[in-house]
């Protein structure tokens, strides 16, 4: 082999990693612990608790998911493949413990393990992504088989089950949103969709008219349809959400000097409401810059996607790109009364380790993706 040859061929190192992506990234968590802090810190120091705590405690949470963002991005993303069958076991009975352990304001949904919280159902998203994958991903161009999509629909509906027992109805429609959206990437056929989200629409007719819903799930909803009605009910998480986004005009009252954010105005602000911290401290040009980062975040997957040396890691990094976008829309929609409220975090805003952790750990598995896309000597190119 001459030189030229060995230079081209021989010498050729593996890509590197998506710089973007990973940037993006420790923006949206690094402006995350800040939010964190300015929503908690007076109403810690109220109660005679250290201000920075719960900073520190997302802070920890960060590092841990810089640590699972580089094992996600070495783990070769194709032998998950190979492992799909053991991670979906191994997710059914993590979902199916967590329902023996004790209720916590209602439900079943953290495992406590020491001082934290483990939340099985989030790690269902990543998992259900890669079971999905590697069973769709041998689909031929054709179409889809109506067997293939019953199995498919089948293996979703099991954990989907069992996370209704917690109940945790945001997670149930991340699950329909990303497999609606793998089932099409991988070549549903029009008809096929149409059927599914016909069946959808009854399913959602259904629920309601059985009365399967909890009491608080039926009054969000009911809140959203009716917001100028029940302000101190159903509608007082978003009238205080909206009131708290609204004061922030145009740039924002700036960091700590959000006069609500300080009160403790909008509850659980520091989870499900961070979004509003941002609104009211940054104003309306820093909640679209924080939308921008999300939306740079969201194209670098779809490039990934797109670059994916086979199907199956594409598969896996539409479903991880779907269920952020998905996320995003929803947690900034309720804040901003264009969607219910649900319980669905802000993905590496939010307060909270089990949801940080996840995608972290799922933007690794797309930079791996990433990583791979371009077969070195000696490696063989599956398309």
């Amino acid at each position: 082999m001459t030189t030229v040859e060995r230079a081209v061929v021989g010498d050729r190192p593996r890509p590197g990693p998506d710089v973007i992506l990973f940037v993006a990234m420790i923006l949206l968590s690094g402006l995350g612990i800040l939010m964190v802090y300015t929503a908690s810190q007076s109403s810690l120091a109220a109660q005679g608790l250290d201000p920075t705590s719960s900073m520190v405690k997302q802070a920890v949470f960060a590092v841990a998911g810089l640590v699972l963002f580089l094992v996600g991005s070495v783990i070769d993303y194709r032998d998950l493949a190979g492992w799909s069958v053991i991670i979906y076991v191994a997710t059914l009975g993590l979902l199916g413990f967590v329902l023996t352990t004790p209720a916590h304001a209602g439900t079943n949904r953290w495992i406590p393990i020491g001082p934290f919280q483990f939340q099985p159902s989030e790690f269902a998203k990543l998992a259900m992504i890669i079971a999905m994958a590697a069973l769709l991903a041998t689909v031929k161009e054709g179409g889809m088989r109506w067997r293939r999509l019953g199995f498919a629909l089948a293996a979703l509906a099991v954990p989907a089950a069992l996370i209704s027992f917690q109940p945790d109805l945001g997670t149930m429609l991340v699950f329909a949103f990303f497999a609606l959206v793998m089932l099409f990437v991988s070549g549903t056929t029009f008809r096929q969709l149409l059927m599914l989200m016909g069946g959808a629409l009854l399913g959602i007719v259904a629920v309601w008219r059985l009365d399967l819903l909890r009491d608080y799930q039926v009054k969000r909803i009911q809140g959203f349809f009716n917001q100028s009605t029940d302000l101190l009910g159903a509608g007082f998480h978003l009238d205080r959400s909206i009131t708290a986004i609204g004061s922030g005009g145009l740039f924002g009252k700036g960091l700590l000097g959000g006069p609500l954010t300080n009160l403790s105005f909008v509850p659980v602000q520091s989870s499900d409401f961070i979004f509003t911290a941002v609104g009211e401290q940054l104003g309306l040009v820093g909640g679209a810059l924080v939308l921008l980062i999300y939306g740079i975040l969201l194209w670098r997957l779809l490039v990934i996607a797109r670059n994916s040396r086979d199907r199956f890691g594409k598969l896996v990094t539409v479903g991880v790109a779907s269920m952020l976008a998905f996320q995003v829309f929803v947690n900034v929609g309720m804040t901003m009364g264009i969607m219910p409220v649900t319980g669905l975090p802000l993905p590496l805003m939010s307060a909270g380790g089990s949801s940080f952790l996840m995608t972290a750990l799922s933007l690794g598995v797309a930079n791996s993706v990433w990583l791979r896309r371009t077969p070195v000597p000696g490696e063989s190119f599956n398309a």
